[in-house]
């Protein structure tokens, strides 16, 4: 698969600027059953204790807790629909960026900085401020250009490559589903 060049991602910015501030949509759910493999769900249960019920995430553990437990702060990862779609080329390819909530939302720091809350379905979760990069295997699937565009400075502001959180309230999110800000 050929990948998207540097003047096609900058192109599509101005798409992805218009993703709703308020009330987005849930455009794609993913489980990550196995390292390197992918569910897409209709409807994901989502926990407290385990983030997406199903997905690695508790099984993967961290080398950097003294437990082996992995942060909290990252049980879920999201990314902007809008953005996934763009890097992809292709929308069969979108859950290959290896995130779970795919949103037509602006999940941007000016829009929602760390702490902010979402509802989605029937379940809230809470952005964190631990940063989501692109990695090496974000790079073998879209290309050298893709980590280039995501990680930039003005990529990093509108965290075109997503955004940690975690779950606040247990609850049934589906595709299809409104995320709305929870104020606060």
């Amino acid at each position: 698969m050929d990948h998207l060049a540097a003047p096609a991602l900058e192109a599509g910015l101005d798409d992805i600027r218009m993703a709703p501030s308020d009330h987005g949509r849930v455009e794609l759910l993913v489980r990550r059953p196995a390292e390197n493999e992918r569910e897409i769900l209709d409807e994901a249960t989502l926990d407290p204790a385990e983030g997406l019920v199903g997905d690695t995430w508790l099984v993967r553990g961290s080398g950097r807790s003294p437990e082996g437990r992995p942060p909290v702060e990252t049980q879920l990862t999201i990314m902007n629909a809008r953005v996934a779609s763009l890097v992809a080329a292709d929308a069969d390819r979108r859950c290959l960026a290896g995130d779970q909530l795919y949103l037509d939302l602006d999940i941007s720091h000016g829009n929602l900085p760390a702490g902010s809350r979402l509802q989605l379905g029937t379940a809230v979760i809470e952005l964190s401020g631990k940063p989501h990069t692109g990695c090496n295997k974000f790079a073998a699937r879209f290309g050298r250009d893709a980590v280039l565009f995501v990680n930039s400075a003005e990529g990093r502001e509108l965290r075109l490559r997503g955004a940690n959180a975690r779950v606040i309230v247990a609850g049934i999110v589906r595709t299809g589903d409104v995320v709305r800000k929870v104020p606060g």
